[in-house]
């Protein structure tokens, strides 16, 4: 019989452009979701350099911890937090805690350098891609990092540990710092055939070893929550509430997240600032095909891999659309945008997505009229001309990469599975419906933040295993399927 107790945890979960606090529950093997605080979060300018204000996410993460004391019943308590961010950003700690170097943002333009350089040098370009299985990506924390050793020496000997942010965050929230595995994947410094970091990564780079302790497999409780942390919060709540080491990269969360078939034949595509498109697998996919086609073989909660490819994503049509005067604000708006949008004639010529303008541009509409300028082609007329292009084009992109894969595994996939904010807009999924000639199923749900409580109800041992957990979401899940149109 199935135990009717009730187990509460918060998933905080950090995005690049908002963050949340979402209460969990699992009773009689269903699972609710309440979202008790969101907020805004973006990366700031800074003397030529662009800055997370990691002062504010802490801010935001304990006022939402805050909140949760409200949402749970006066009898509740809180089992269990974790924490997941976006990939690849870290923090760098002297012997105290301290942190002594600011806190960039992948997109700054720093790395370029470094990113030419390596792309320049064949063999060097092709030994990191074997060691690590990543490939040469401008915000890989690899390059990152090396550019902060080259400008300022003096760090190695300042700095004394190197923490991704979601380990930051635990550490504060628990006082035990670790690195977790998944999170570390996102760096191009882990050893592609194990779980320990790839020395001659470090090595090339120039990063020190020591910066970094073994990587942990996440599941895992790191200790209790702070004593100062429980009496902010309120210690009826969360006198015995665990800090849990959930998959700390939000793409693996999310990936947790896919009630997928137990064949293997689903492609998992969470959409949001990025569309992370890829599966899980035993083994990872390297060679000289895989590096050209950009496969990050990043790492599943277990030690697996989750051959993935990074698709620019709704960053491009969020930034499009801020540009225009009178733009979308209510879910309302947004949906009498996308109606309109869809019943423009599809585009005759797709954006190339790819295309490296679109990282950080200081307009996204102009960046995008210029590729289409050099092509020859003409410009959208209007907001939903622009909409209706970047959805085509990503959903072209996402068929793309499901061919990549399919080429260079045995892998034939029979559907791909959404979350994320892309799973909302019925555009998108289209697009890549027929231009996968697959169906698309969306999952109504907030795949990173429950893939976060997925970790934590099997370290607080109220789930078995992941299996289980998907087994009972999958039976209770809300979906919309898109059919390739003919």
């Amino acid at each position: 019989m199935p135990s009717t107790a009730t187990t509460y945890a918060a998933a905080i979960d950090l995005g690049a452009t908002s963050g949340r606090v979402i209460l969990g529950s699992w009773t009689d093997q269903r699972l609710q979701l309440s979202e008790v605080h969101r907020f805004k979060n973006s990366f700031r300018p800074l003397g030529g350099h662009e800055y997370w204000d990691i002062g504010s996410l802490w801010h935001e993460m304990r006022s939402g911890l805050a909140k949760v004391r409200h949402k749970l019943p006066r009898e509740g308590h809180l089992g269990s937090v974790g924490v997941d961010t976006w990939g690849v950003d870290y923090v760098l700690l002297n012997d105290s805690g301290r942190v002594v170097y600011p806190v960039h943002s992948y997109r700054d333009a720093r790395t370029q350098a470094g990113l030419h350089k390596l792309a320049g040098t064949r063999a060097a370009l092709d030994r990191i891609y074997k060691a690590t299985g990543i490939p040469n990506v401008f915000y890989n924390t690899s390059l990152q990092l090396a550019e902060v050793v080259a400008a300022c020496p003096a760090v190695t000997d300042i700095a004394t540990r190197c923490l991704f942010l979601p380990d930051y965050f635990n550490y504060l929230l628990s006082g035990r710092m670790e690195n977790e595995l998944t999170i570390a994947s996102t760096s191009q410094l882990i050893d592609v055939m194990s779980c320990g970091w790839s020395r001659a990564a470090l090595d090339h780079f120039h990063i020190p070893p020591h910066w970094f302790s073994k990587p942990m497999l996440p599941r895992v409780k790191l200790g209790r929550l702070r004593g100062e942390e429980k009496g902010e919060f309120g210690n009826s709540h969360f006198e015995k509430t665990q800090v849990v080491s959930v998959p700390g990269h939000d793409t693996a969360c999310a990936f947790d997240a896919m009630p997928a078939a137990e064949d293997g034949s689903d492609l998992y595509l969470s959409s949001g600032t990025w569309s992370l498109v890829g599966f899980e697998s035993d083994t990872p996919i390297l060679g000289a095909e895989a590096l050209a086609a950009g496969i990050a073989n990043e790492r599943t909660a277990t030690g697996g891999y989750r051959p993935l490819r990074n698709v620019i994503g709704l960053w491009l049509l969020d930034n499009v659309v801020n540009e225009f005067d009178v733009r979308p604000v209510r879910d309302s708006e947004w949906a009498a945008l996308m109606i309109a949008s869809q019943k423009l004639p599809a585009p005759e010529e797709l954006l190339n997505t790819a295309d490296a303008a679109f990282g950080n541009p200081t307009s996204m509409k102009d960046a995008v009229d210029a590729q289409l300028k050099r092509r020859g082609i003409a410009l959208p007329k209007h907001l939903a001309g622009y909409t209706r292009l970047i959805c085509d084009s990503l959903g072209q992109a996402h068929a793309d990469a499901m061919r990549t894969f399919e080429k260079l595994t045995s892998h034939k996939f029979k559907r791909i599975l959404i979350v994320g904010g892309g799973s909302r807009n019925a555009l998108l999924c289209q697009a890549t419906a027929d231009a996968a000639g697959i169906p698309v199923v969306s999952f109504a749900l907030e795949g990173t933040a429950v893939g976060n409580l997925a970790s934590q109800f099997i370290a607080l041992g109220a789930v078995k295993d992941l299996a289980t957990f998907r087994a009972h979401l999958a039976s209770t899940l809300p979906n919309r399927v898109y059919t390739p149109k003919s």
